[in-house]
């Protein structure tokens, strides 16, 4: 499940990627076959100018006669009609181009943004560790960037292959107008050009790949930067971080580099090419004209669309060079799609009862094949009471609390809710009958009534009067100037930890779910900070199921259950009164490592 191992296997199924995108194609399929077909004229009106050359040079500078359809096009004539002639087809052209790119930029978003939404729903469903395994800027990357990269440019890439490759097929008839013989050389050249595009595939593709995971690394940067901030700048890390980035960018420009290097020769090449068979049409057409064969206006002409067609063919190994781009980014969009939440929501029943005896049996769990996290632990909780969980950092005290709402599953073992396993209940009724208040809570940009009504979108204003209060807000609130509806800066920044904890709190209130887990909920407060917060949470505990990880253990002393959890076992398991009298006993460690000193310095006082 990590983006920067995608490999992008299928990027040259070409048939396989194309059955793919058609779902997004398949509604504009109309307005794509207009653009196309605006791009064939668009093309083709390249060679007007070439093609004017001829009758220009040898009836109005050399005096000759040319018959049309029975008709004799005279000097004066043909000198009045075709310079205009060729301004208003340059006309024609630019309306058809202004149109061309109206409805390919169009149609670009348009797929580009549908994909980027079905993208987004698969990003929010997916589970836990795929966050854990991917950083925040790579993600941004390839949920964004690629979609762009895929839809725009295919769109475009194909728009622009079609109206080169219309315009080289107007010059070679021409040429072929002009002179056939000449034209055999013409086609050699066009062949010889193409050559070279064979090499260049399996290295934009290895490009495309480490390009993007830099990039992903580079936002990432740019994302701990602006959040880390006070880190940065009170550990002194300026040019700790600012040497990442500029790695981070020489690598970028490293690869681009690289790319150039074994792709920039096409073009040179192709000049060469160019140069080449131009000299040997001039020798040839020499010997043509001498010889009675060539006119002047069609060596003129012919020579016009042989340099004019070197454009097109430029642009058309350009635009191959694009697209084998374009498919790349096609595969890591759709590999993309392919992810699979481990988390399957496959469960039958409904939890629309409140859970009497919520068990754990044997409950094993890794977050990797290399290091067990849980080692069997077994414990149950009956309907109202208070489990907590204690123990040192790192032994699996928030693993346990995060198996509940299966943020992840269980590797072996299970947890049940009134002996039905929490698999066989559907995901959202399992989820909406689970509230937590986490150490960290994130807070969304918007209004604190926003925020707290994530708990219960159908919330009445009596309700959240009831849980402002519950939760102590209501004091704070009455001193903002627009109370509930006043905004809050990204992740509430603008708020102290205290008042975004009872937020926090207010949102579990308000959901008013059976079951609470409170994982460290006050560990980041002050004291008094932290009276004020367990108020609000005692009020949250009402006739709930709770579930509490905490390391200050005076907020625990009146748990029914205390669990004492120590490299993913359980090590212990009472009353705080019942667990005090093991000698020797981990919590009765814990509890005079935190609380002998206090109240030796009080004896002394």
């Amino acid at each position: 499940m990590k983006l920067n191992e995608i490999k992008t296997a299928s990027a040259f199924d070409y048939k396989y990627l194309l059955n793919r995108i058609f779902p997004y194609i398949k509604p504009l399929i109309p307005r794509i076959l207009l653009t196309f077909f605006l791009a064939i004229p668009l093309g083709l009106l390249d060679g007007v100018t070439a093609f004017a050359l001829k009758p220009y040079i040898d009836v109005v500078v050399n005096g000759q006669t040319l018959d049309c359809f029975g008709y004799t096009l005279t000097r004066d004539f043909l000198a009045l009609i075709i310079p205009p002639g060729i301004v208003i087809f340059a006309g024609i052209q630019g309306v058809l181009r202004y149109l061309n790119t109206y409805l390919s930029d169009w149609i670009s978003l348009k797929i580009s943004n549908t994909i980027k939404v079905d993208l987004f729903k698969k990003l929010v469903y997916l589970d836990s560790k795929f966050y854990d395994d991917n950083s925040s800027g790579l993600v941004i990357s390839r949920f964004l960037t690629d979609p762009d990269i895929a839809s725009r440019s295919l769109i475009n890439s194909i728009k622009t292959l079609i109206t080169s490759a219309t315009s080289a097929l107007g010059l070679i008839f021409v040429l072929l107008y002009n002179s056939w013989e000449l034209a055999f050389v013409g086609v050699i050249v066009l062949v010889c050009a193409f050559l070279p595009m064979t090499f260049l595939r399996k290295k934009i593709k290895q490009v495309s790949n480490k390009t993007t995971v830099v990039g992903g690394d580079i936002t990432t940067s740019f994302n701990e930067t602006y959040k880390g901030n006070k880190v940065i700048s009170g550990y002194n890390l300026q040019e700790m971080e600012f040497k990442k980035v500029s790695d981070l960018i020489k690598t970028t420009f490293n690869l681009q580099m690289s790319l150039t290097k074994r792709t920039g020769w096409l073009s040179p090449i192709m000049y060469i090419i160019a140069s080449i068979g131009v000299a040997v049409v001039m020798l040839a057409g020499n010997e043509l004209i001498s010889a009675g064969r060539l006119t002047t206006g069609s060596f003129a002409s012919f020579i016009t669309s042989l340099l004019l067609l070197y454009k097109p063919i430029k642009t058309l190994g350009n635009d191959l060079t694009n697209i084998q781009g374009v498919f790349v980014a096609i595969s890591r969009v759709f590999e993309l799609f392919d992810f699979n939440s481990r988390i399957k929501d496959e469960g039958k029943v409904e939890l629309n009862f409140i859970p009497q005896n919520i068990e754990f049996k044997n409950v094993r769990f890794s977050y990797d094949e290399n290091n067990e996290i849980l080692k069997g632990i077994s414990f149950s909780a009956k309907r109202g009471q208070t489990i907590a969980i204690v123990g040192n950092s790192g032994g699996g005290k928030s693993t346990i609390v995060n198996l509940l709402p299966r943020f992840y599953d269980v590797c072996d073992g299970g947890i049940y809710f009134d002996c039905v396993n929490i698999k066989n209940f559907t995901l959202d009724s399992l989820r909406n009958s689970i509230s937590q208040v986490f150490q960290n809570n994130f807070l969304f940009s918007g209004t604190i009534r926003e925020n707290i009504l994530i708990g219960n979108k159908n919330a009445s204003d009596d309700d959240i009067k009831k849980v402002l209060k519950a939760s102590h807000l209501d004091e704070f609130i009455s001193t903002l100037e627009k109370g509930i509806d006043t905004n809050i800066a990204e992740n509430g920044v603008s708020l102290s930890g205290g008042q975004q904890q009872r937020i926090a709190i207010a949102r579990a209130m308000i959901k008013n779910a059976p079951i609470v887990v409170l994982d460290e909920a006050t560990s980041a407060l002050d004291n008094k900070s932290e009276k004020i917060v367990q108020k609000a949470l005692d009020n949250l505990m009402k006739d709930k199921t709770v579930f509490v990880i905490a390391h200050r253990l005076s907020t625990i002393f009146n748990a029914d259950k205390i669990i004492v959890v120590d490299d993913g076992k359980i090590v212990e398991m009472g009353t705080h009164e019942e667990l005090l009298k093991l000698e020797n006993g981990k919590y009765k460690n814990l509890y005079n490592m935190q609380f002998k000193n206090q109240e030796e310095l009080l004896g002394k006082v």
